[in-house]
């Protein structure tokens, strides 16, 4: 019983230490977060982190994210890349999604 307990408290502990994890405020730290990582995160802050990660992207590669359905499809790629792999980097799948999408995202002015 004392097993079943303190496994839980742990459990609890592990969650609520997931949750409370923010994006982090400086392109270093936030490269090398997981998709899994992320996936922990509160929608808000996981939201402004693959913001801040895709703008990064795009910049490099001379392109912008639009607000449209460009956009939209650019999110799917990423979603399914990271159910495809928990364990990537989140900026590398953004980032390939973006070089993926480049022909069909505005330029850069």
């Amino acid at each position: 019983m004392k097993i079943a307990i303190l496994s839980s408290a742990a459990l609890l502990a592990l969650a609520s230490a997931a949750g409370a994890q923010t994006a982090p405020l400086n392109f270093e730290d936030a490269a090398y977060v997981t998709c899994r990582e992320a996936h922990a995160m509160p929608p808000d802050p996981r939201r402004q982190l693959a913001i801040f990660l895709a703008e990064n992207s795009a910049r490099h590669r001379g392109v912008v994210i639009p607000d449209d359905e460009r956009g939209g499809q650019l999110a799917l790629l990423v979603r399914g890349g990271c159910t495809l792999a928990p364990d990537a980097y989140l900026f590398t799948v953004i980032d390939r999604a973006v070089q993926a999408e480049k022909d069909k995202l505005p330029k850069r002015q």
